[in-house]
């Protein structure tokens, strides 16, 4: 069967798991093999440059923990690039996004050859394409079999890793001498940026749990938290294991080599070290192999969800709940691009890839913010928002001009080979909306509402997944309730005569009788909750009765001449036997009511159904089944 996935991802991954996926996937090359490189161009103060490239990831981390707490689906890069700037832009970062990530991760798994040579001296570059080949298909089967079980492997071989690295730092730091950082910066600040520029893409795997933000546990908190936590550590061990490889090693030894950290623990440690660091690096690549196969192939499944690639490749296995095609197509391209292809030049191609991505990630962001979409509610807020997405635009404009001519000519070679699956495959067929059409309708016209009912929809579900929401009788109620949205002012009186027809058709009853038992019962006491609610009440004859009907009053609706006009209008009706389901229906518009935001999303919703969807998605205690009552 093709078509839509079979089922859904299973969500299996926690903290722990987003934390190494994100740490695992950034410690690799750009800490066992860039800083000889680094240290050629910058000097001692190399260590600076990590700190520097840190900063500029800063705007990526943001930007990405927010539209994961969104949305977190499977896709990463691609599900926010295509639901905030629309298809066309989607195929092409999802194409982008798995392209360069599984180049670099294969780059990654041919990289142990590097190390393996250091623990095994015999070992042939044929041997190595092996190794790294068996590697590859190794982690096929893993992710195959779950991301569960992918997981604990990442989590195992990142704390081992770490240990390492932490050994590595305490037992070199009494070997450090002084002198050796001197000159600290003999080529000047300028060669500083560069080198910062020059290690940037060491940081480029912290994202990489945004992709499988659908297969965490409370995303809304695992996701920003796990990626910050990786960030703040790897930054660390970055700085700290830079430096102390700077301290104990000759500057003559440290440029340029390819195995800095291997060779600097021979220098204090002996051939012991230089294993023990060797197999160190080897986890390393290891771990940015399993994260990269797990990310990159949900990427390819997502963009099959969308109708953007043929349908068998969105499927998922009902047995394991993994991306099966997915990750196969991922895994058969990793072996073809170790086996065949110039990787070296290839990578730099995936690094301006990389560094667009980021681009557009914080673009995104923007995109979601202006288009006012109601169900756009990330649990985390990218802070000084707009500045740090501008200044990370900028940032990565910059950067992306200075990987090179040829890097640019292939990635834009490339994009345009996208846009070209794009047209020839979807063409005019693909009518999804996204964020960027809501913000050119709000410069073309400001008092233009958003008009999106396929975005929200699908942001209102992506909700109600991310929280765990499970309908009970009052979301059942709210979804077949009517709702009127009236514009202007008015008295409770001229309101009643309004709405009594409508209740009238929904009770089977006498329009003038509906109109008297809601005049009658405001008589009694004024039925105005609090400053713009109301909420009236009415009893009627027979047995398990129970509706409400949703009232919206742009103008406001005079209650009473000495309070504020009511906007939000409640109105339930019921039998008497439904008298205790009343009082909970009361408890749970009081806990979505009492929301700060309320009033204003209320009086913002672009119609009836956003309205609808405010109170679906408001934060209320889950009525159990023995609580709800006759259904």
């Amino acid at each position: 069967m093709v078509g839509a996935p079979l089922s859904k991802l299973r969500r299996d991954l926690g903290l722990l798991d987003i934390f190494c996926i994100a740490s695992g996937a950034m410690i690799s090359s750009g800490l066992f093999v860039l800083p000889g490189i680094a240290f050629a161009v910058a000097g001692p103060g190399v260590f600076v440059a990590y700190s520097l490239a840190a900063l500029l990831a800063i705007p990526a981390l943001f930007s990405k923990s927010e539209l994961s707490t969104a949305m977190p689906k499977a896709g990463g890069d691609y599900f926010f690039i295509e639901r905030s700037m629309g298809g066309a832009f989607g195929t092409v970062g999802g194409m982008a996004a798995w392209f360069s990530l599984t180049l670099k991760t294969a780059f990654a798994l041919l990289g142990m050859g590097w190390f393996a040579v250091l623990v095994f001296p015999g070992i042939t570059p044929l041997q190595i394409k092996l190794l790294a080949i068996a590697f590859c298909v190794f982690f096929m089967l893993l992710n195959l079999v779950g991301a569960k079980h992918a997981g604990r492997f990442q989590s195992t071989l990142v704390l081992i890793l770490l240990g390492v690295l932490g050994y590595y730092v305490v037992r070199g730091m009494p070997a450090i001498q002084v002198e050796r950082y001197v000159p600290f910066l003999p080529e000047g600040g300028g060669a500083l940026f560069a080198t910062a520029g020059l290690v940037f893409v060491s940081y480029g795997g912290l994202t990489k749990a945004a992709s499988v933000a659908e297969e965490a546990r409370n995303p809304g908190r695992n996701v920003p938290l796990g990626m910050t936590l990786a960030f703040i550590v790897v930054t660390v061990t970055y700085v700290v294991v830079v430096f102390t490889t700077v301290g104990v090693l000759d500057g003559a030894a440290l440029a340029g080599s390819r195995t800095p950290l291997s060779t600097a623990a021979g220098a204090f440690m002996g051939t012991h070290g230089v294993v023990v660091l060797a197999v160190a690096a080897i986890l390393a690549f290891i771990t940015t192999g399993n994260a990269g196969i797990l990310s990159a192939s949900r990427t390819p499944m997502a963009m099959s969800r969308d109708g953007l690639l043929p349908p068998f490749i969105g499927r998922v296995n009902r047995r394991f709940g993994t991306p099966e095609y997915g990750i196969l197509l991922t895994g058969i391209f990793m072996i073809l691009a170790i086996a065949f292809l110039d990787l070296l030049t290839l990578v730099k191609v995936a690094s301006t890839m990389k560094i667009i991505l980021f681009a557009l990630v914080n673009l995104s962001v923007i995109m979601m913010r202006e288009s006012r979409i109601q169900h756009y509610q990330p649990t985390f807020k990218s802070p000084f928002y707009p500045w740090v997405q501008v200044l990370g635009i900028i940032f990565y404009a910059l950067l992306v001009i200075r990987m090179g001519t040829l890097p640019l000519v292939i990635a834009a070679i490339f994009f345009g080979g996208s846009l070209l699956w794009y047209f020839a495959y979807v063409g005019a067929s693909e009518r999804r909306e996204s964020a960027l059409i809501q913000v050119v309708r709000r410069i073309a016209n400001r008092d233009l509402a958003p008009s999106a009912p396929a975005l929200e929809g699908e942001l209102r579900e992506i909700l109600r997944e991310r929280d765990e929401i499970v309908e009970d009788r009052f979301d059942e109620l709210v979804a077949a309730s009517p709702i009127l949205d009236r514009e202007g002012s008015e008295s409770v009186w001229d309101f009643f005569r309004g709405i009594s027809k409508v209740l009238a058709e929904e009770l089977g009853m006498d329009e003038g009788k509906v109109n008297d038992l809601l005049v009658e019962r405001e008589k009694e006491s004024t039925t105005a909750f609090r400053p713009g609610l109301a909420i009236p009440h009415i009893v009627v004859d027979g047995t398990g009765i129970f509706g409400i009907l949703l009232a919206r009053s742009k103008g406001g609706i005079v209650f009473a001449d000495d309070k504020p006009p009511v906007h939000a209008v409640f109105v339930l009706m019921g039998s008497r036997d439904e008298r205790n389901y009343h009082l909970r229906a009361l408890m749970h518009i009081a806990q979505i009511t009492r929301d700060p935001g309320f009033d204003e999303r209320w009086l913002a919703a672009g119609g009836p159904e956003q309205l609808r969807n405010i109170i679906l998605l408001g934060e209320r205690r889950r009525d159990t089944a023995d609580e709800e009552g006759p259904s």
